[in-house]
């Protein structure tokens, strides 16, 4: 497991056109061990409009009551989930796609009553993970939850957690070498809005206090601090660039490393 790499896939940067789907294929051919966790936000959004129930948004994360945790459920751990295991087995690689309740691989909490079944991950089970790796096949993990802890009897038995946590926490549970986040931006900026290729620990921390990293880049760096805190080298790369991820493996993607 030390030499497992974890790839977080945002599906802001997952399209028809993208090479992210080969480049894993190429990667497990050459024998390094893979966990691939996605999300797919945008695509719950849209459904969710299918439906005709409203999405609300509070501090960027999104409120989840019944009936968009059954949208979510179904979009992340069906449709998304599915398509990138698919996607990856038609290439001619070895995939299993599961969500984080699979195995009890993600034990969860409610994160917050305002946000209804969102969770946050307590603790992680990586005995599926370790199973199907040894197996040859790559983990496809949707990051749609065990509603494990202080769970009243009345509740769903789902949370919808983000997954920038979940492969953050994944790759700090198995003692991951490497946790790469393929995003829609360059990498990490500091005030100015320049990119900046490496990045300290203790800089990552007060650029969250201060409001330099905001949005939708906190939980990313939340996870890398957590994972290096593992021992994993943590990785913010531009996804977009056609064969961003073998760039990454071969030392010419760019982006940003958060270092200790």
């Amino acid at each position: 497991m030390k030499n497992v790499v974890v790839i977080k896939i945002g599906g802001s940067t997952f399209g028809s056109r993208d090479t992210t789907i080969e480049d894993i294929v190429s990667l497990q051919k050459k024998g390094q061990a893979l966990v691939v966790v996605h999300g797919g936000g945008s695509t719950v959004t849209d459904w969710l409009a299918r439906q005709g129930v409203a999405t609300q948004f509070v501090r960027g994360e999104r409120v989840t009551d019944a009936p968009a945790l059954e949208v979510a459920t179904a979009v992340l751990s069906g449709l998304a989930n599915k398509q990138i295991a698919a996607e990856i087995n038609l290439h001619g690689g070895r995939a299993v796609g599961i969500s984080g309740s699979d195995g009890a691989l993600i034990e969860s909490r409610l994160k917050s009553p305002e946000m209804g079944y969102v969770g946050e991950v307590a603790r992680v089970n990586p005995g599926i993970l370790e199973t199907l790796l040894g197996a040859g096949y790559i983990p496809v993990v949707s990051p749609i939850s065990l509603y494990a802890v202080d769970r009243p009897a009345d509740a769903p038995v789902l949370l919808n957690v983000n997954g920038d946590p979940v492969a953050g926490e994944i790759a700090a549970a198995i003692g991951a070498a490497r946790l790469v986040f393929l995003t829609d931006v360059e990498g990490i900026r500091d005030g100015s809005g320049k990119v900046v290729p490496r990045l300290s620990a203790a800089e990552a921390e007060a650029w969250l206090a201060s409001g330099v990293i905001e949005g939708g880049m906190i939980p990313k760096i939340n996870a890398c601090l957590r994972a290096l805190k593992a021992g994993a080298l943590t990785r913010i790369i531009d996804g977009r660039q056609p064969h961003a991820l073998l760039g990454e493996f071969e030392g010419k993607a760019g982006g940003t490393t958060i270092v200790s």
